[in-house]
């Protein structure tokens, strides 16, 4: 599979061997050609070394991501081709043949190391074998004869691969954050929809418990006669109970509210929190064991909360006579605690 990482690998290779190739067209004389043989491999064989480190064809397909940074060893060893190469070259060609295109390749190619090593996140590397590179060849060459001849062009090449990475890092970044403003937003919008459907379906159940008695209350003028008057307190208990209990309601503890209230009981639920965490069958156990609880009970006062206790899911409190609070022992005649499954 063809990647951007390949094609780039490729064109590096290229390159890199166009640099070295230009140091085997002698063009004039060599006393010690073995050495620049030997100095040509080492480069060849670091700089493609510093290229190919933990590339992988199938990284692609796979989703691995290939090391960016090069290990300590390698950078090292670029360093050393950046002494080794500049000063085994020039000291195989005699002063007169220094200056040819043959012996300055190095210039050049070191450079271009040098900028690879900088893409693969070792800038102070990247620079300090600029550095010995440009040391080597103003002692051999000359402070002009070495400017003349490329350094610059090296210099530059690893200054914009810098800046390049640090424009690549902060672009990186910026997509980062991006994309996680976007995934908040996202998560925001589906919170509203979620809360909007809530809302729909809240006014409709109002509508479907309240609506008919508020009908018949408006056609009358208030005057109802008194199984109305019962249907309406119905009414009311439906929608508190829509409102404030929401999540501990399916259609049988409905069923027993309803029941509760035509008994004659005052029935009370709040829903404070704390069952957020359990599931959809969790929250049906939790309600069969409250509608039972609701079927058996005959206090003229209900109370349904949820306990923020880590065992209990709700409590049931049932109150007659005429104790005035909950502190009052005698008006208390149920008390039921509704463990979390």
């Amino acid at each position: 599979m063809v990647t951007v990482r390949g094609i780039v690998s490729v064109i590096g290779v290229a390159f890199t061997a166009y640099l070295a190739a230009r140091g085997l067209l002698f063009t004039g004389a060599v006393h010690e050609p073995w050495l620049t043989y030997l100095a040509l491999t080492l480069y060849l064989v670091v700089t493609w070394t510093v290229i190919f480190w933990g590339y992988r064809p199938g990284a692609a397909a796979t989703g691995a991501v290939p090391r960016a940074t090069l290990p300590l060893w390698l950078a090292l060893l670029s360093l050393v081709a950046a002494v080794v190469v500049p000063n085994a070259i020039l000291f195989a060609v005699p002063v007169e043949s220094r200056s040819l295109p043959f012996a300055t390749w190095f210039i050049g190619g070191i450079g271009a190391l040098m900028t690879v090593v900088m893409v693969r996140r070792r800038p102070v590397t990247a620079w300090i074998g600029v550095g010995l590179m440009s040391v080597s060849a103003v002692l051999w060459l000359g402070p002009l004869a070495a400017l003349s001849l490329g350094l610059p062009g090296s210099i530059v090449w690893v200054a914009a691969a810098q800046l390049l990475m640090y424009a690549l890092d902060r672009a990186a970044r910026d997509t980062e954050q991006l994309a996680s403003l976007q995934q908040a937003a996202s998560a925001w919008q589906a919170s509203q929809v979620g809360r909007q459907r809530e809302r729909r379906v809240q006014v409709q159940r109002a509508l479907q418990a309240a609506g008919p008695v508020l009908g018949r209350t408006i056609e009358t003028g208030g005057n109802l006669r008194p199984e109305e008057r019962v249907d309406a307190r119905l009414a009311e208990g439906r929608l508190r109970d829509e409102l404030r209990g929401r999540r501990l309601l399916d259609d049988a503890v409905r069923a027993e509210l309803e029941a509760a209230r035509r008994r004659g009981s005052a029935v009370t639920m709040f829903d404070e929190g704390g069952l957020e965490d359990l599931d959809d069958a969790a929250l049906a156990i939790v309600r069969a064991e409250l509608a039972d609880t609701l079927r058996d009970a005959a206090s003229t006062r209900l109370i349904i909360r949820t306990s923020p206790h880590a065992q209990i899911a709700i409590t049931v409190v049932g109150r007659s006579g005429d104790g005035e609070s909950l502190s009052d022992e005698d008006s208390v005649d149920l008390w039921r605690e509704i463990r979390r499954p």
